[in-house]
């Protein structure tokens, strides 16, 4: 059934066009929330908040991000893609908007927590790498992954200068307001990316999977469970570092405009490090490939705060961390689409992205308590490095084989 649909919704578009709809998605659902880190010191300075009360809300977005995803995935699932994506979109425009007006912390975790965190659980990568995996032939997701990662990395690498540069000349208030605007622009881009809802089951066909059946066989499956725990390291490390590294940065002495370009770095060099992720994934043992970035995030961390802050250490960080950053994303997906099938392929990714999300709420989260409780953010780096290698060493027992089936269970 799921290859029936994937091919009805594959006639409108060729995969080309598919693969860039979804990247320009990818790029402006990305772009502003990885931006995010900018607005702290602005937003702080105004109502005179902690770095606590700031991260809180933002914290909330990483965890309601992570907790409507796996719905959002089942939802698309069941009734396709591109009214998720709409639905998520409004969501998403809407809590940038009134971002702008919340002048209480109340109304900023409603406004930059609540609606942005759903809205994003509907409308960003996670949906599109769904949708790919159903309108792409196998040969090509792999690859599809990587350059949609890519196109995230990309917004990230446009959206943090020119953040920087609409809150210095028009103020954060106004900023918001216009990405909010440019958010709108997903509603269109959705059409090309609709992937056909699931069909009801003819009557006398094979039994189908069950929504149930596939949560169990999934949470019963040793390597899966195995990279969904891994899953939370990377959800800590960029989460943390996308809401704090600029305020570190000012922190350490530097400039504001040093923390922009060195986190822009991060999204250019993370084009490189996802197509190659993406690339490698097709080639060798994902298992290993997830290994190494983890791993490599660890040495990159403990590196940078060992030498001293400088514009040329924060540089260097930012193109390391990028060549490392989203570059989990096509492993994982493929590993997933590789055990279970696309059929049920957006809901398992989406749990997979809960764990993320989760390793992201406390990322944010204890980078704002303990750097107000210590006046430092030493112990976060160090949870940090300590996260990357135990995930390094949670994804080598993974096993990369399809998932064994009873015969009388049809599956994608």
């Amino acid at each position: 059934m799921a290859e029936h649909n994937a091919k009805a919704a594959g006639k409108k578009l060729p995969p080309e066009l598919v693969i860039i709809a979804a990247c320009m998605i990818s790029m402006l659902t990305f772009g502003p929330r990885a931006a995010s880190g900018n607005f702290q010191l602005p937003i702080m300075s105004s109502y005179g908040w902690g770095s606590d009360t700031f991260s809180f809300a933002l914290a909330m977005q990483n965890l309601l991000w992570g907790m409507g995803q796996p719905f959002a995935g089942a939802l698309a699932d069941r009734f396709g893609t591109m009214r998720v994506l709409c639905g998520g979109a409004l969501l998403y425009a809407l809590g940038l908007v009134l971002m702008s007006i919340s002048t209480t912390p109340t109304a900023f975790t409603l406004s930059a927590g609540l609606l942005i965190g759903f809205g994003l659980s509907g409308c960003s990568m996670s949906l599109v790498v769904g949708a790919l995996a159903k309108l792409l032939p196998d040969n090509k997701r792999a690859m599809g992954f990587g350059l949609v990662t890519a196109a995230g990395s990309f917004g990230q690498f446009l959206f943090s200068p020119l953040s920087g540069g609409l809150i210095q000349s028009f103020g954060w208030q106004w900023t918001t307001v216009f990405f909010g605007v440019l958010m709108l622009s997903i509603l269109p881009l959705s059409l090309a990316v609709s992937s056909a809802p699931m069909k009801a089951q003819a009557t006398g066909a094979p039994k189908q999977q069950t929504v149930r059946e596939a949560l169990g066989e999934a949470f019963a499956h040793r390597s899966y469970v195995l990279v969904v725990l891994g899953f939370f390291t990377c959800g800590f490390q960029l989460a943390f570092i996308t809401v704090h590294f600029q305020k570190y940065i000012v922190e350490a002495g530097l400039t504001p405009q040093v923390g922009y370009w060195a986190f822009a770095l991060v999204g250019l060099f993370n084009i490189v490090g996802s197509l190659s992720s993406g690339y490698l994934s097709s080639r060798m043992p994902r298992r290993y490939i997830l290994s190494a970035i983890y791993f490599g995030r660890a040495v990159a961390t403990l590196i940078f705060i060992l030498l001293p802050p400088t514009a040329v250490t924060a540089y260097l960080f930012g193109a390391i961390s990028g060549l490392l950053w989203l570059s989990t994303v096509p492993p994982t997906s493929a590993l997933i689409g590789q055990m279970f099938g696309t059929r049920y392929f957006a809901m398992l990714y989406g749990f997979a992205f809960f764990s993320h999300q989760v390793g992201g709420f406390f990322g944010v989260l204890l980078g704002g308590v303990l750097r107000e409780a210590t006046g430092s953010y030493g112990i976060v780096w160090g949870l940090s490095i300590a996260l990357g290698v135990a995930s390094a060493l949670i994804n080598l027992p993974v096993i990369e084989k399809p998932v064994v089936r009873k015969e009388s269970v049809a599956t994608a």
